[in-house]
């Protein structure tokens, strides 16, 4: 409350008991109990006043209705959180649960789709390598023909010895 530490509190004993001495000290600290005693009595009614005032306000009943509305269930959320879950494992090689359900021709149809996909992708992947590919041949070419083009410059805008002013 008053942020002292035991030496602290030991240094104000003894200090207490060089000025009002043995006897007068037990009586000081008899009264300062009651008066600590009675400020506690008067916390503790003044926050049993303040939940009371509250309880009859409807704070409480309030309080309770945020919380419930706080809750995933009751605010309409959970359904949406089960079909979240459900999309991220949701496997789109593998054939849905619904279609083996359905019967042999659907998975069948399934996992033909699913192959096709794979295919795509597998298709797609090289493409793209090979566009990769084809960039850097063609870009090595044109610095190749840049480097090619600039030599000849330079050796046309050597002088040779003996030829100048």
């Amino acid at each position: 409350m008053f942020d002292l530490s035991w030496g602290e509190l030991l240094v104000v004993g003894v200090v207490a008991l060089i000025i009002l001495g043995p006897r007068d000290l037990v009586g000081m600290f008899r009264t300062l109990g009651r008066f600590v005693g009675k400020a506690r009595r008067m916390a503790r009614e003044f926050q049993r006043a303040m939940e009371d005032a509250a309880d009859e306000a409807g704070v409480k009943d309030a309080a309770d209705n945020l919380k419930g509305f706080a809750t995933p269930s009751k605010s309409g959320l959970n359904p949406l959180n089960q079909a979240a879950k459900r999309f991220e494992d949701w496997d789109p090689t593998k054939p849905s649960r619904k279609a083996k359900d359905i019967g042999p021709e659907t998975e069948k149809l399934s996992e033909e789709r699913a192959e096709a996909a794979q295919k795509i992708r597998e298709y797609s992947t090289e493409k793209a390598a090979a566009a990769r590919v084809a960039e850097s041949e063609a870009a090595e070419t044109i610095v190749e023909t840049e480097t090619t083009e600039a030599e000849p410059e330079v050796e046309a805008s050597e002088s040779k010895p003996g030829e100048g002013a």
